[in-house]
């Protein structure tokens, strides 16, 4: 949803302070790309996943049942959470799975309540009356 311009003024008056204060700290943020981190969590997730799998078969190959139980559990959990960990990263990722199921939920949205305007439609319309000083 696009920002009204009284929002586009006030985030551009924040920005101009900000580059003011600190321009260095605002470069840095500027140029920060948020996609990188996740790329970098899910390819960390992977090689998990994978030190997971080496941890689980060298459990299996080791000749004292203790050390291939914690050896083995060891190596699965690795997996799990390499596995929880990735999907996560997926997920927020923008060319995630947040994206894919975005127009499934909102073709559902629309259909449900094509009648009538929602709750969020009402709140932001009174929100711009006040701001506008209509109420």
């Amino acid at each position: 949803m696009p920002l009204s311009e009284h929002e586009q003024r006030m985030l551009d008056q924040i920005e101009q302070a900000l580059y003011a204060e600190d321009p260095k700290f605002a470069n840095t943020v500027r140029h920060t790309n948020p996609a990188v981190h996740y790329k970098r969590w899910i390819i960390k997730a992977v090689l998990g996943f994978f030190i997971g799998v080496v941890l689980l078969l060298a459990g299996l190959l080791i000749g004292n049942p203790v050390m291939q139980v914690i050896i083995s559990v060891t190596g699965f959990l690795t997996m799990l959470a390499c596995v929880l960990w990735g999907a996560n990263a997926w997920r927020k990722s923008p060319a995630g799975g947040a994206e894919a199921a975005a127009p499934a939920a909102e073709g559902k949205r629309k259909r449900r309540g094509e009648g009538r305007p929602g709750m969020m439609n009402r709140f932001e319309e009174r929100w711009r009356r006040r701001q506008e000083g209509e109420e």
